[in-house]
């Protein structure tokens, strides 16, 4: 009876557009890989956040690989 939502994510380099797609692609990336494992869909919500919500502000190489994510939250 458990639900998660698989939330992508990307850095804020590109157009707003492009980084909703890439976050998207992320988190069907991990849906993927979770129903090949045994996963029901029906139980797993994707949403992208694109460039929206960064875990880590600034402009270096760490910042932007930290943003470039897929969290999996509990629902």
């Amino acid at each position: 009876n458990k639900r998660i939502r698989l939330e992508g994510h990307a850095d804020e380099r590109g157009t707003r557009e492009y980084n909703l797609a890439l976050g998207e692609r992320r988190a069907n990336g991990v849906l993927n890989y979770l129903i090949v494992n045994g996963a029901s869909r029906s139980q797993i919500e994707v949403v992208s956040y694109g460039e929206e919500r960064p875990s880590q502000s600034g402009q270096s190489e760490q910042a932007y690989s930290r943003n470039r994510r897929v969290e999996v939250v509990g629902r």
